[in-house]
């Protein structure tokens, strides 16, 4: 059973206080989801972190790796391990928000002693790439704990990125389901060009996290922590362990 547990969260920069600003405090509670969601995930002893989300390409990204939050107006670079001084490969800014996450929880991630990595996968990914991939992550370790960063969708109201879409709202009310329940078969269904329409960016993750959590075999229990749209953008936050 490699995978035993994992965290879903979001990734908007603005869940960085530095990059929010005055408005940091407009998303205290999801900060407070997704620390919750981590500690979790750190608790249960793993052997292996992996950080999952949405990339330029699909597979590995081996420390040192390096994400910066310069693009959005902060200069401030997160590496991939907490205090891993080395630049190395860039991340994504999925894996920069999941990395920012982890020195949130470096003193935990120093006691479990597990080893840090991350892999990226392209938004477009399809059913083989996605099971490719999944296999990966479930052979970083005998106990690998998973991160996976992705948001909803882009579409909730007039002053979303993506305008108004009737289809959003059901769109993510069945991915919030889905996450509570640990349901493998609803993430896996997932329709990309509908995701793509609604300008979702954690489908391809989602369905890496249930490649995973089948693969690894047993059954799975849910909990979902925070759901909320503030911008018109979707944020989820999840937390699963093995039932």
């Amino acid at each position: 059973m490699p995978l035993v547990a994992a965290a879903v969260c979001p990734h908007p920069p603005l869940l960085v206080p530095e990059v929010a600003g005055a408005a940091a405090g407009e998303l205290d509670d999801l900060r407070a989801a997704c620390d919750l969601a981590v500690r979790r995930l750190l608790a249960v002893d793993p052997d292996a972190v992996v950080l999952l989300g949405v990339g330029p390409s699909t597979g590995s990204i081996r420390p040192p790796a390096t994400g910066s939050l310069q693009p959005w107006g902060v200069d401030l670079d997160v590496p991939l391990v907490p205090g891993q001084p080395d630049r190395g490969a860039v991340l994504p800014l999925s894996l920069t928000v999941g990395a920012w996450l982890l020195t949130r929880h470096a003193a935990r991630l120093a006691i479990t002693a597990a080893p840090v990595s991350a892999v990226q996968v392209t938004a477009d990914a399809g059913p083989v790439e996605v099971a490719a991939l999944a296999e990966q992550v479930a052979a970083a370790g005998d106990r690998v704990a998973l991160l996976v960063l992705g948001d909803g969708s882009a579409c909730r109201g007039e002053k979303a990125p993506g305008y108004d879409d009737k289809r959003a709202l059901p769109y993510d009310e069945r991915v919030a389901a889905a996450l509570a329940e640990a349901d493998l078969d609803a993430l896996r269904d997932l329709d990309t060009d509908l995701s793509a329409r609604l300008r979702v960016a954690g489908r391809a993750s989602w369905q890496v996290l249930a490649e995973a959590a089948r693969s690894s075999g047993g059954g799975w229990r849910g909990e979902l922590l925070h759901d909320s749209a503030p911008y018109g953008v979707a944020y989820f936050v999840a937390s699963w362990e093995r039932a």
